[in-house]
């Protein structure tokens, strides 16, 4: 996600610093960055020019406090609380008094992020959909102290940036996973029980329901233990056994069995390869 969001803002003319600890993802980001443009390239959507200077927008850093010139950071790491409390601690530390601080969550509390800086009236949630540089949306989540100006701020710039913002209240999983997630995991529970196979399933709800992506594939390529990650946060903040994570979902994360980040999850991923498989143990 972070590759992604660092492209559409170097694509529109604002300068980047992409951070990471870990040089290697750094490198990885920058491949994809590259790759994502050779393919903007062919669809002639940009020019061999413009591709270039997009790259030149954007350096790469491993130290977060080079983050504190900017005039927005938008945290983009894994979907782990304890995590991103502790990145947003290091951001207030770190970051201009009138910064804003932006969460990309999918599903964690953006007022509980806001609760651990300084500057909970300059704290929302930028909930981008991937692959960020095709997707339309921008879940814009206000936190309970969030100001209206910082709200209005960054409605406009997600409008910059061509993207179609949606202004939404900080509750579990927001719109899009409170309403995605059970979905996801109602098509688990239904491989679980027997009900169909992985490809009946995904059939079902491309064919009868005009979904582009059937939830188990989709499931895969968002990341299982995303998924289980969000559906954890969607039970805890709701106590609602209806969000109780399928034990198929639980055993496959534990499993190591993640998705296409994996190699495998419902379905088998070979490297460059577009054909699916479905994953051995699910075969009947």
């Amino acid at each position: 996600m972070g590759n992604g969001i660092a492209h559409v803002f170097a694509q529109n003319g604002y300068a980047v610093t992409l951070i990471d600890v870990q040089t290697t993802a750094l490198e990885k980001a920058i491949q994809t960055i590259r790759k994502n443009l050779d393919r903007q390239v062919n669809k002639e959507i940009i020019s061999e020019d413009d591709k270039k200077k997009i790259l030149a927008r954007i350096v790469t850093e491993s130290d977060l406090a080079k983050a504190g010139g900017s005039d927005l950071i938008i945290e983009a790491a894994t979907e782990n609380v304890d995590l991103k409390l502790k990145i947003f601690r290091q951001l207030d530390e770190t970051a201009g008094k009138d910064t804003v601080l932006a969460s990309n969550t999918s599903s964690i509390s953006i007022t509980k992020i806001a609760s651990v800086t300084q500057r909970p009236d300059k704290v929302i949630g930028m909930h981008f959909m991937n692959p960020v540089p095709v997707m339309k949306l921008v879940e814009v989540i206000r936190g309970y102290n969030t100001s209206n100006q910082v709200t209005k701020n960054i409605m406009e710039l997600s409008e910059k940036l061509g993207k179609i913002p949606v202004e939404v209240n900080d509750y579990p999983g927001f719109v899009a996973n409170r309403i995605l997630m059970p979905m996801i995991n109602e098509a688990i529970y239904s491989l679980h029980e027997g009900v169909a196979g992985v490809s009946e399933i995904d059939t079902v709800m491309k064919l009868g329901m005009a979904h582009p992506m059937g939830p188990l594939q989709l499931a895969d390529f968002i990341g299982l233990d995303v998924c289980l990650s969000i559906l954890r946060v969607l039970y805890d903040g709701f106590g609602n056994p209806k969000y109780a994570p399928c034990p198929l979902l639980v055993n496959m994360v534990h499993a190591g069995h993640l998705g296409v980040k994996s190699g495998s999850g419902f379905y088998e991923y070979t490297p460059g390869s577009k054909d699916l498989a479905v994953a051995s143990m699910f075969r009947k």
